[in-house]
C-alpha cells in the first residue's frame, strides 16, 4: 500500500485542556464554544462555508500513540473491534465531529457543540448536509439504547497518553 501523507490545515481551540474534561461526543459538548484556526494559506477555501449551520470537522487524534484492534469503548465494559467503536486508538487516528458553525472571521471559524481536545490538528472541514449525511438508521449495534447516555459521558485516559 502507498504511504499517505496528510498535513494539518489548522488547529482547534477549545476549553478542554485535559482528556478528562472532554465529552466523548459532540452531543455532550452542547453549548460549548470553540474556534478552528485555519492556516492563512487555506483562508480562500473557506469561501461560502458561512452558508451552512453545521460542519464536519476531521482531525488527528494527536494524543494517541499506538492502535489496538480490540478496545473497551467508553460506553461498554467488553472488548469490541475498533471499527465498531469511535475509539481514538485506530490504525489511522482520525476523528470527526459535527459542530455548529456560528460565524467565520477571516481564517477563524467560531463553532459550538464541540467535544475536541484543545490544540488538536485539523485535517479537513466539510459542510454537513442532513439529507446526505443523516440516513435513516435501522440498527445501532452494541450501542442500542446507549446513545442518549453519551451526552453525559466524559472521556478518560484509556485511549490517550497525556504529555
Amino acid at each position: 500500500m502507498k504511504l499517505l501523507n496528510f498535513q494539518a490545515i489548522g488547529v482547534i481551540k477549545t476549553p478542554f485542556k485535559t482528556i478528562g474534561e472532554m465529552p466523548i461526543q459532540p452531543s455532550g459538548g452542547k453549548g460549548v464554544e470553540g474556534r478552528i484556526e485555519i492556516l492563512a494559506q487555506y483562508t480562500e477555501g473557506l469561501e461560502d462555508l458561512d452558508g451552512f449551520s453545521h460542519i464536519i470537522v476531521l482531525y488527528h487524534f494527536h494524543q494517541t500513540r499506538k492502535y489496538e484492534l480490540k478496545v473497551i469503548p467508553f460506553m461498554d465494559d467488553k472488548l469490541r473491534g475498533v471499527f465498531a467503536t469511535r475509539a481514538p486508538k485506530r490504525p489511522n487516528p482520525i476523528g470527526f465531529s459535527v459542530v455548529r458553525l456560528n460565524k467565520i472571521e477571516n481564517n477563524i471559524l467560531f463553532v459550538q457543540d464541540i467535544d475536541i481536545l484543545n490544540d488538536t490538528p485539523v485535517l479537513d472541514i466539510k459542510p454537513f448536509i442532513p439529507d446526505v449525511d443523516s440516513p435513516e438508521v435501522d440498527k445501532l449495534g452494541w450501542l442500542e439504547g446507549l446513545s442518549d447516555k453519551m451526552k453525559h459521558k466524559k472521556s478518560d485516559n484509556r485511549f490517550y497518553h497525556e504529555e
